[in-house]
């Protein structure tokens, strides 16, 4: 096999790669040796048959297969010969001309993995805000649980309804006086001034008695989970079969037994421990973003233009299907169209922050160990049918890149720590609000449609991970708690880390010039969709 080099231009490459006709056939040679003692034709005895024969019955499959190996052997070669990192998988065409008994001229293209300067990791200050557990916060959720935990007794008859009072009803909802798929149900208990129904519902129910039917109009939100159901009048039929009034909700010991803790002090403990651990996430995400900031303020260095696509790509799918919730999708989606600059400058840091944790990481022994692996995989295969879980766990095994995208937010994680442990750390007290006000407004993000702040973590390449909620803001520094593949796409912690290179590119086929690799990861389940009046929650928008 020969390979000229074609291209030589910053992180590109290009190559010519010829491969004899000679070296082709010998491989069909040894196929065809292969396969004689399993092929049976009429009269020849097994393993006899001649291979011109053979040759002659399987040539095509038997060509393309050869050609497939050689050109898979002779990529590996020349990225092992020439040092290569690839950032994505080469792009791989075979000649539009090439015929059987020819030479083979392959086309590679790819982009390689930049040299990242040695990482400056000394001197790193940061500041850690520490925050106080706050006791009322604590009082207001025992009081949100006890209301979940009320008992509701029957009214005395000819009660009316009031915000507080549960009420049992049936109901069938109507668009154009036609129920509507999922629109009926019955035996419902909804708690008059609770707001778990969409706008105007509870509303029109206050004052009504046990045994009274009523019809009631209201309109369905824009934002509405259903499409054919977003923004539509609708009138529901109600038939109210009980009233009922809400018991008295002690929080004693008695309470914290109901909920299967020995006592209220048990109790408060839990709801203490919880409180302490998010507030000290959101110290961590605080002193993160500053430490990613140091960062990319001393390390600039190119980076592979495919990757910086590809993670463009991400955040601009992100935010269109975001935009697509939105009360004006259009608006939303010409607000983005105008700031495209601008998240493509975050794609970059993105992409470059990527791979300098993980040459971080490799230079100072960082790593995800086989048990952790374990666990990550066992929790993602969580999110699929028990019949398909097996098989995502083999793909994770067979896939390099797609175990390289799972592991990535716990590698990060962990080379955050590692520099944490190296920073000079000063701690300064403050509350919850100084630091989402100063998370909020900090300097550089760049506004998308709406705001907020918590990331949508990237999975293995499977499982296509739904983002929910609305448009929101896209951090330029974008340095919360992200994983790795937040920072930049996974194929940069892959090709760091597990190319060399990750995955034998799959080779040009006669038929075709290009090869396309394929997934056969198992998809998750959908969810399931109903259409019963409940308001749509308001989640927290997915940051690009």
């Amino acid at each position: 096999m020969q390979s000229v080099e074609t291209e030589n231009q910053g992180l590109k490459r290009a190559y010519k790669l010829t491969i004899p006709a000679a070296d082709i056939d010998a491989r069909i040679d040894q196929e065809v040796k292969r396969l004689a003692p399993q092929i049976r034709m009429p009269g020849f005895r097994p393993g006899k048959v001649p291979a011109n024969l053979i040759r002659k019955m399987h040539g095509e499959s038997l060509q393309g297969q050869a050609l497939e190996t050689a050109v898979q052997e002779g990529v590996q070669k020349l990225l092992t010969d020439n040092k290569l990192r690839p950032a994505m998988q080469p792009q791989i065409a075979l000649d539009e001309g090439y015929e059987h008994g020819k030479d083979a001229e392959v086309s590679v293209s790819l982009e390689t993995l930049p040299d990242v300067p040695e990482p400056q990791i000394e001197g790193l200050k940061l500041e850690r805000l520490t925050l106080e557990v706050d006791e009322s916060a604590i009082d207001q959720q025992l009081e949100q649980l006890a209301s979940s935990q009320r008992s509701y007794d029957d009214a005395p008859e000819g009660h009316a309804a009031a915000n507080g009072d549960q009420l049992v009803i049936d109901f069938v909802g109507k668009v154009e006086g036609v129920a509507f798929e999922g629109g009926t149900g019955t035996d419902m208990a909804v708690v008059l001034g609770s707001g778990t129904l969409i706008p105007g519902f509870e509303d029109q129910l206050v004052g009504v008695k046990a045994g009274e039917e009523r019809t009631i109009e209201v309109t369905f939100p824009e934002d509405y989970p259903s499409e054919n159901l977003k923004g539509a009048a609708a009138t529901f039929d109600i038939t109210v079969k009980a009233v009922k009034l809400a018991g008295e909700a002690k929080i004693d010991d008695d309470f914290a037994k109901n909920l299967g803790l020995q006592s209220l002090d048990q109790l408060r403990g839990l709801l203490k421990d919880q409180q302490s651990q998010e507030l000290n996430g959101l110290t961590r995400t605080h002193m993160k973003r500053r430490l990613l900031d140091q960062l990319a303020e001393t390390h600039q260095f190119e980076v592979p233009p495919s990757m910086v696509e590809a993670e463009f790509q991400n955040i601009m799918q992100q935010l269109q299907h975001e935009a697509s919730h939105e009360a004006d999708p259009q608006a939303a989606l010409d607000e983005i169209k105008t700031e495209e600059a601008e998240y493509r400058k975050i794609a970059e840091r993105r992409v470059r922050l990527g791979l300098l944790l993980s040459e971080i990481g490799q230079a100072n022994g960082v790593d995800v160990t086989q048990p952790e692996m374990n666990r990550l995989i066992a929790q993602a295969a969580q999110q699929y049918q028990p019949k398909d879980r097996e098989r995502f766990v083999q793909y994770i095994q067979q896939e390099p890149m797609a175990a390289a995208q799972l592991r990535a937010p716990l590698y990060e994680d962990k080379v955050v720590d590692f520099l944490f442990s190296k920073a000079e750390i000063t701690d300064r007290p403050s509350t919850r609000a100084e630091i989402e006000a100063d998370l909020e407004a900090e300097e550089g993000h760049v506004h998308g449609p709406g705001c907020g702040h918590d990331h949508a973590h990237h999975a293995a390449p499977a499982p296509k991970a739904k983002k929910g909620g609305k448009g929101k803001k896209v951090a330029a520094e974008d340095t919360g708690d992200a994983s790795v593949a937040d920072a930049a796409p996974a194929e940069a912690d892959a090709a760091a880390e597990a190319v060399k290179p990750a995955k034998k590119p799959k080779a040009a086929k006669p038929a075709k010039g290009a090869v396309e690799a394929e997934s056969d990861a198992p998809q998750p389940a959908e969810p399931v969709k109903d259409h019963a009046p409940a308001k749509p929650k308001k989640t927290k928008k997915a940051s690009a």
